[in-house]
């Protein structure tokens, strides 16, 4: 069992002891720090903050223990009850809330749950404003307020429906081209919140909708992470039904995935790759995304004139470089799309909306479109954490190693060979290092992750 707590939120499994997991002490604890930095930071007379949550089973538990927690420290809440994390993004802004928080664990199984802090624009903290947070929760620095200044909740469940407004409004967005294209489309919605909101922003474009796992009960049917080997269901079942493509997004519908009409993965790395394209046929700009992300963004990019950059992983180090790049388009190769026309957030349903006026446009299929990007083939690996393991030791080791090539060491250690290279880092939301390597192929991008491995495991002694 385990809780994480970062700059972006804390995270962590239901049950257990508390400050070791993610007890409803812990969410109180939080929840009370995050309302207290958020009065000491805005200095008014009132303050709203919105919540919303994915469809995991402790959801309405720890939902309710957040909202009491605000209105007991006086701050009123907006609750939007089952939502998505981009939802709750978009809300803030268009409410002038003081600041947003989403439960969700985004991709962890279902044992997980997590605080997800948004400031007053909708957007993610960042490192400066997440310490104070830890800091006033280590201090349990609360001051609640008196009984006739108590905050109230105010329920609005309209706000699903007002984010496909906002998506069918964006000028890239060509509904009637979508419409005319007839798509057959299958959805997992990992039976998280996915399923309510994919589905009708499909129904809005005209598209014929087959749905698999959309009913938003929180038992999650697969690991939810949407990677190929979780997803031989709506693989077979794209096939059975002679789709022209499926859709598979995490619990909190900030990660995009597709499927080709021929059942095969499109990629991850290439959901990025291909709104990117299309992006950049319109307006022509930068873009950014995180050093653990496909250079095939790079070389789209490039193709029409622009520049791509690489950040630390993170959203918020992704939108601190898109902003001060004047990027047109970024996000990170886990399916996350973060398009400024709309706002700074990973975004599932912008990402749908573009990709499908992109195919529309295009007139081609989902299998045609993938085979005209550049080729990279990725390996995503792990090592668990256990507390005799010297995550930094190991990482400087590797980069002592390997220091005659070009090495990268913002976020944990990037090794740039010529023809492929592994990032090496330690990951934010689970006790494990991460290992990502590409290559020309996959096997070679397998034999790096392998040789990678090995070193590490010298280096630690294992």
């Amino acid at each position: 069992m385990t809780l994480i707590k970062s700059i972006s939120g804390i995270r962590g499994t239901i049950g257990g002891r508390v400050g070791e997991n993610l007890t409803p002490v812990d969410a109180v604890k939080f929840a009370a720090a995050y309302g207290t930095w958020l009065k000491n930071d805005r200095n008014k007379d009132t303050y709203r903050v919105v919540v919303g949550r994915d469809a995991r089973i402790s959801g309405n538990m720890i939902q309710d223990l957040v909202m009491n927690t605000l209105i007991g420290l006086g701050i009123h809440v907006i609750d939007l009850g089952l939502s998505t994390t981009p939802t709750v993004e978009i809300a803030v802004a268009l409410e002038h809330a003081d600041g947003g928080i989403i439960l969700t664990a985004s991709h962890n199984p279902k044992q997980w749950n997590a605080l997800k802090l948004l400031n007053s624009k909708g957007e993610f903290l960042n490192a400066v404003e997440g310490a104070k947070i830890l800091d006033i929760a280590d201090k349990d620095g609360f001051d609640f307020a008196e009984v006739d200044d108590l905050g109230k909740i105010t329920k609005n469940d309209a706000y699903i429906d007002i984010h496909i407004d906002e998506v069918l409004e964006l000028d890239l967005v060509n509904a009637d081209l979508i419409k005319k294209a007839n798509f057959k489309v299958v959805v997992d919605g990992v039976n998280s919140t996915g399923g309510i909101a994919i589905p009708l922003l499909l129904d809005r474009l005209g598209v014929n909708t087959v749905k698999l796992y959309c009913e938003p009960n929180g038992e999650f049917p697969h690991n939810p992470e949407p990677l190929k080997e979780n997803l031989t269901d709506i693989s077979e079942l794209v096939v059975k039904e002679n789709a022209d493509l499926g859709i598979v997004v995490d619990p909190d519908v900030d990660r995009l995935a597709f499927i080709c009409n021929d059942g095969e993965m499109f990629g991850e790395e290439y959901t990025l790759v291909a709104c990117a394209d299309y992006v950049l046929s319109k307006t022509k700009g930068n873009t950014v995304s995180n050093m653990s992300s496909s250079r095939a963004l790079r070389d789209v990019t490039e193709k029409y004139g622009g520049t791509y950059e690489a950040s630390a992983v993170g959203e918020v180090n992704v939108v601190e470089l898109m902003k001060k790049n004047n990027a047109v388009i970024g996000g990170e190769g886990n399916g996350g799309i973060i398009y400024p026309s709309s706002h700074y957030g990973r975004d599932s349903l912008v990402g749908v909306a573009l990709f499908l006026t992109h195919l529309a446009e295009k007139q081609i299929t989902v299998r045609e479109l993938r085979d005209s990007y550049p080729s990279y083939f990725m390996s995503k690996n792990k090592i668990q954490l256990t507390p005799q393991l010297d995550v930094d030791g190991i990482l400087k080791g590797m980069e002592e190693k390997y220091a005659h090539e070009n090495i990268t060491t913002v976020d944990g250690v990037k090794i740039d060979f010529a023809e492929n290279w592994v990032h090496l880092r330690k990951s934010n939301t689970e006790p494990i290092i991460r290992i990502y390597t590409e290559a020309k192929s996959q096997e070679i991008a397998d034999e790096l992750a392998v040789k990678c491995i090995s070193e590490m495991k010298e280096i630690a002694g294992l």
